[in-house]
C-alpha cells in the first residue's frame, strides 16, 4: 500500500487594503517635522497676520480688501487669501505632494513598500490620498485662524463690496466661505502637478519645486496683457475670480470657468502622474522614473489641455482684454453711488436711493488720442449725479489704475467736499471717506 502525502496548501497573497495604505501612508506624512511645521504655521500664523496688520496704522492698500482691515473682520480672511494664493498654497502643495513619491526614491524605500502593499495602484492611491489630506488641513488653518482672529481683533462688521454694496455679517461670512472652497480647485491642480512632477522627476530637486514654479510662471503670465481666453485657461485663475462674488450681481461666469478648468488639470494631471508611476521599472535601483517618457507622457497633455482649453474659451471670451470703455463706466458708476449712499448716511444726511441719483460716469483712457480700452493706469472718468430738488448736477474726477485682471483703484481728484479728503467729518467724529478711494472689479466676459 502506498502512502499518499497531502501538498501544504499554498499561502495567500493577499493585498494590502487602500484603507491601511492611506492611514499608512498619512503617519509617515504626520511623522515628518517638516510637515508638522507646516500644520503648526498655518493655524497660528495667520492669526499672528491679521492681528498684527489689523492694529497697525497702515493698511496693505495695494491688496484686495486690505483697507478694510481696520473696518470689519471679514476684510482679514481674504487678505489673507489673496496672499495665500500667490505664494503660501503654491508653497504649501510643493512641500507636501512634490515630495511625497521623490522622497522613496532618495530613501531607497520602493521594494520595501512594494512588498509590503504588494500593488503600485493602491501605493498611488494611498499616497495621492493622504497628500490631500494634508493639503485640506493646511487649508482650513489657514481659513478658521484668519477668520477667528479678525472677529476677534476688529469684530463682526459689515463689509464693503467690491461695487460698494455692504454685505451684512452673514453674508459676507457665506462669501468668505465660498471664496476659499473655490480657491481649492486651483491649490488641487498645482497638488496634482506636485504629484506629477514628484513621479516624473523622482529624487531631483525640480520635482519638488515644480508647483510653485509653475504657480510663479501662471503670475508672471497673468500680469501681462494676453488674451482673456488664454487667462481664464491657466489652472490659477481661480485665484483670482473669486474677486466676482463680492459684486452684485455676482460675476459667476469666470469664477465657474476658473473652478472648471483647474479641477480639469487636477484630474488629468493626476491621471498622467499615475499613468508614469505604474508603468515604472522598480526592479532597477537606479531608475527613478525620469526619461523622454516624462516629457511626453507629462508635459506635452498639460500644454495640449491648455490649447483646448484657449481653443474653447475663444468663442465666450473674445479676442480682446475684456476690459472696455463701456464696463469701466457702467462698474464706476454703480460703485459710486453706492458708496455715496455710505457717505450720506455717515453725515447724517436724508438718505436717496441710487434710481434718484441717476449717476453716471464718463472716462477717457490718456486722452482722446488713445482706444478706451485695455489696463492701465492713465483712465480718467468724471462721475456726474443728481440730488432731489436740486438743479444742478454734482460730479467729481477720479484717476483709475486697471490691471489686467480687471481689479481697479479709483483715486479722488476732487472736488475736495467729495472725494477730496481721507477723512470726513460725521456728528460723532472722523471717519474714512468712502469716496475719496475705493476698489472695483471689472468682469473680463462680455456683459449682456
Amino acid at each position: 500500500m502506498t502512502a499518499t502525502v497531502a501538498a501544504p496548501d499554498s499561502p495567500v497573497v493577499r493585498r494590502v487594503p487602500i484603507t491601511r495604505g492611506y492611514r499608512f501612508e498619512l503617519v509617515k506624512l504626520l511623522s515628518q517635522w517638516r510637515v508638522r511645521v507646516l500644520i503648526i504655521a498655518c493655524w497660528l500664523a495667520p492669526a499672528v497676520f491679521v492681528t498684527v496688520i489689523s492694529q497697525q496704522a497702515s493698511l496693505p492698500v495695494d491688496t484686495l480688501f486690505g483697507r478694510m482691515m481696520h473696518a470689519t473682520g471679514w476684510a482679514g480672511p481674504l487678505v489673507l487669501l489673496g496672499f495665500s494664493g500667490s505664494w503660501a498654497l503654491p508653497l504649501l502643495t510643493s512641500l507636501v505632494a512634490g515630495d511625497v513619491f521623490a522622497s522613496e526614491d532618495r530613501l531607497g524605500t520602493w521594494r520595501h513598500l512594494l512588498v509590503a502593499v504588494r500593488s503600485p495602484r493602491r501605493i498611488f492611491v494611498s499616497k495621492a490620498l493622504s497628500s490631500l489630506t494634508v493639503i485640506v488641513v493646511l487649508v482650513i488653518g489657514l481659513v478658521v485662524s484668519s477668520t477667528v482672529s479678525g472677529l476677534l481683533v476688529v469684530g463682526n462688521r459689515q463689509l464693503i463690496g467690491l461695487d460698494g454694496h455692504l454685505l451684512s455679517p452673514g453674508d459676507a461670512a457665506g462669501r468668505v466661505l465660498l471664496a476659499w472652497l473655490c480657491a481649492l480647485a486651483p491649490t488641487l491642480a498645482l497638488a496634482a502637478i506636485g504629484l506629477l512632477g514628484s513621479v516624473a522627476m523622482g529624487r531631483s530637486p525640480m520635482g519638488l519645486l515644480l508647483p510653485a514654479v509653475v504657480a510663479l510662471a501662471m503670475q508672471i503670465v497673468q500680469q501681462l496683457p494676453i488674451p482673456v481666453a488664454l487667462r481664464l485657461a491657466l489652472p490659477g485663475y481661480a485665484f483670482i475670480s473669486w474677486n466676482g462674488l463680492f459684486t452684485e450681481p455676482v460675476q459667476r461666469g469666470p469664477l465657474l470657468i476658473g473652478v472648471i478648468v483647474s479641477l480639469a488639470w487636477a484630474v488629468i494631471a493626476t491621471g498622467l502622474a499615475y499613468f508614469l508611476f505604474v508603468r515604472r521599472d522598480f526592479t532597477n535601483p537606479t531608475h527613478d522614473g525620469s526619461g523622454r517618457r516624462a516629457l511626453t507622457a507629462g508635459l506635452v497633455p498639460l500644454v495640449l489641455l491648455l490649447g483646448v482649453s484657449t481653443a474653447a474659451l475663444a468663442p465666450i471670451t473674445g479676442f480682446g482684454s475684456g476690459i472696455d470703455q463701456d464696463k469701466v463706466q457702467r462698474a464706476v458708476a454703480v460703485e459710486f453711488a453706492h458708496l455715496y449712499r455710505l457717505q450720506t448716511k455717515q453725515l447724517n444726511r436724508a438718505d436717496v436711493t441710487e434710481a434718484q441719483l441717476q449717476t453716471a460716469a464718463e472716462c477717457t483712457k490718456g486722452g482722446d488720442q488713445v482706444a478706451a480700452r485695455g489696463p492701465g493706469n492713465d483712465w480718467r472718468c468724471v462721475v456726474s449725479w443728481h440730488l432731489p430738488g436740486v438743479d444742478a448736477a454734482g460730479s467729481a474726477i477720479y484717476q483709475l489704475d486697471i490691471n489686467p485682471l480687471g481689479r481697479y483703484v479709483s483715486d479722488g481728484d476732487g472736488p475736495k467736499e467729495v472725494n477730496g479728503f481721507f477723512l470726513v467729518r460725521t456728528p460723532t467724529g472722523d471717519e474714512p471717506n468712502p469716496l475719496w478711494q475705493f476698489d472695483g472689479n471689472i468682469e473680463l466676459l462680455p456683459v449682456k
